[in-house]
């Protein structure tokens, strides 16, 4: 199973030296550049203590993703916690870390789209009309039923 943090092969090597001789420019080739783990040197000259590092990371990661998901019912930054999570992950895993840019390009896009004018009216517009269509609604329910507090079950 690769991880994404073996070393880089002579073939790839070499294909990478051929991109970038066939004139792909820096920004390309570091977004190509494979992932490359994050433990000290030590650590990955080892391959038992590495592995060993990977199931520690990968376990304080799911713990904090864990957590950012119960925090999405409980009070808490819970997307905040998941996206950390993700990140942990990102620093030994060439799978999470290709997730972790994904989201990073869609939130910056959705950033964007939600800062257009003409989105932002929308989305003012369409807020204001449910609000006066849920306040008709319980003016409807409250006119029909009257007000009655759930503590009080005397009936009228």
């Amino acid at each position: 199973m690769n991880t994404g943090s073996d070393r880089e092969t002579n073939e790839s090597a070499a294909e990478s030296a051929a991109e970038s001789a066939a004139g792909s420019t820096a920004g390309s080739a570091a977004e190509e550049a494979p992932h490359v783990s994050k433990a000290p040197d030590f650590i990955k000259a080892r391959r038992g203590l590495h592995l060993s590092w990977q199931v520690g990371v990968f376990i304080v990661g799911l713990a904090v993703i864990g957590a950012g998901i119960a925090m999405l019912v409980l009070p808490g930054p819970g997307w905040v916690a998941i996206f950390a999570g993700l990140a942990i992950w990102a620093t030994e895993f060439a799978w999470a870390h290709l997730a972790l840019r994904w989201t990073k390009r869609k939130v910056s896009e959705a950033a964007q789209k939600a800062l257009d004018p003409k989105v932002r009216r929308r989305n003012i517009i369409l807020t204001s009309v449910g609000l006066v269509i849920a306040g008709v609604l319980i003016g409807l329910y409250l006119w029909t039923h009257g007000f009655q507090l759930p503590w009080n079950p005397e009936v009228k």
